[in-house]
């Protein structure tokens, strides 16, 4: 009698990969990988001036090496890693890209700007950096599960302080790069098992300051780039590094995991499909916050009117956007403002309602320090509410209630915050989003990354992307 051979559920992972290389994807599923180019490019138009890009951009020119792909901030040919790390950065400076749930992680981020690199330096198609795309976003929103615990409602890197998306990122990363890059089930098994000693990243930022965070799905890309050829050039890793008693989820999250994640439904059910976009330029879990600000603005409440206002969110995440309760109240700096929930709620009163209604402006460091935001931020007190507690991490709910001097009390409830399945962004939206962070006259750009799924490479889509101004 022969024994049934049990695949790892790393080696299920490449086996996948495989057959999507061979057999391409539905056209589903390239068209959302389409969509998430488009929202991905837009941001990282967006970023190109920011100085995390700066930075990156001066360490890796110090670097040199052989140009095979395009920085999306200069324009200079850089090797593959150095590009995938440039970009990577780009794409989540602003706190602006794609947001998977109940994970809580961004997948795009770390895993196109990977993929992007791996294909223009392997002259790959448009379709073939799709299809990696997809399965490199599909393994990271799977890691990110298998370390969400149900009971706890919250994500296990994240009570350890670790950026899931930096993580499960660099995995998810190494797989898209590594089919562009041509490798077999067994190489690609290496790259994850590779990729797995490369991941990190601590959110002490989100908290305390620093820019470190604009970093981290830049040096995921990286990871994955460098992983992919790593292990091209034969370098090996465990087929259980997910499961092992020493492998990534155990090292990460110890014995709350949920392995089957990984491995459950995988090539049928797509939690790629699950993402939700994110229309305002900062932290998800501030976003009901503005939805319920903009409601109270459009029922005429202006902030002379408002004595007192009290946020209700989900109990865990008051520790990312209210606390330290002062340095929420008065943050340091425009990105700090992304991550406060009393600010976020003064933006939505008192800015101009550009975009979708808060926008890039709204998080400049001369925005962060106008007196009449900061004097409505610190009318914001920020609360535990059962009901969003309970909606949350599949939604992020909010509750804010506004006292006013007339001694009326005005209440808006969000419970699912717009541009994921139940609210999700138009046509029209989308596209505002992306002229808002490209710059008017951009129409034609989003146009050839439609076109990846055709006739466009990534390579001529490059050289076009870093053209538009």
């Amino acid at each position: 009698m022969t024994a049934v051979v049990t695949r790892t559920p790393a080696q299920q992972v490449a086996d996948l990969a495989v057959r999507v290389v061979a057999e391409g994807l539905p056209a589903e599923l390239r068209d959302d990988l389409a969509a998430r180019t488009v929202d991905l490019l837009g941001n990282c138009l967006a970023a190109r001036r920011e100085e995390p890009g700066r930075i990156v951009s001066a360490v890796v020119d110090e670097w040199g090496g052989r140009g095979a792909a395009t920085s999306f901030a200069t324009g200079e040919q850089l090797p593959a890693p150095s590009a995938a790390l440039v970009n990577g950065t780009l794409a989540h400076s602003l706190d602006f890209d794609d947001t998977h749930l109940p994970s809580v992680l961004h997948p795009s981020a770390a895993v196109l700007p990977a993929a992007f690199a791996a294909a223009e330096a392997a002259g790959a198609s448009g379709p073939a950096f799709l299809d990696a795309a997809a399965v490199g976003v599909e393994l990271t929103c799977r890691l990110g599960m298998a370390g969400y615990d149900e009971e706890l409602g919250n994500s296990v890197f994240f009570e350890y302080g670790q950026h899931a998306t930096a993580i499960c990122g660099a995995v998810g990363a190494a797989v898209a790069a590594g089919m562009l890059r041509g490798l077999d089930a067994d190489q690609l098994t290496s790259a994850i098992g590779i990729a797995a000693s490369m991941g990190a990243g601590v959110i002490e930022a989100n908290r305390t300051g620093g820019t470190v965070k604009r970093v981290h799905c830049g040096w995921a890309a990286h990871a994955g780039v460098a992983a992919a050829d790593l292990a091209r050039h034969g370098l090996t890793g465990p087929p259980t590094v997910l499961e092992g008693r020493f492998g990534f989820l155990q090292a990460f999250c110890g014995d709350r995991v949920r392995i089957e994640e990984v491995t459950e439904g995988l090539g049928e059910r797509w939690e790629t499909l699950r993402v939700f976009y994110k229309p305002y330029p900062c932290n998800h879990f501030t976003h009901a916050g503005i939805d319920a600000a903009l409601a109270l603005r459009d029922r005429g409440i202006r902030p002379d009117d408002v004595e007192r206002l009290v946020l209700g969110v989900p109990a865990p995440v008051l520790r990312t956007i209210a606390e330290p309760a002062a340095e929420k109240a008065h943050p340091r700096s425009g990105y700090h403002a992304a991550f406060s929930g009393p600010y976020t709620v003064a933006a939505a009163l008192t800015g101009d309602r550009g975009g979708l209604g808060v926008s890039h402006a709204d998080f400049t460091d001369a925005a962060a320090a106008d007196p009449a935001r900061l004097a409505v931020a610190a009318l914001v007190e920020c609360v535990p509410d059962d009901e969003a507690t309970a909606g949350f991490p599949r939604a992020f709910p909010a509750v804010l209630t506004a006292h006013l001097r007339s001694g009326e009390v005005v209440t808006e409830r969000v419970r699912d915050n717009r541009g994921g399945p139940v609210r999700p962004l138009s046509a029209a939206e989308h596209e505002t989003k992306f002229v808002m962070n490209a710059g008017s006259g951009a129409g034609d750009l989003a146009a050839r990354v439609w076109d990846l799924r055709d006739s466009t490479t990534p390579a001529d889509l490059a050289r076009s992307f870093y053209r538009n101004d």
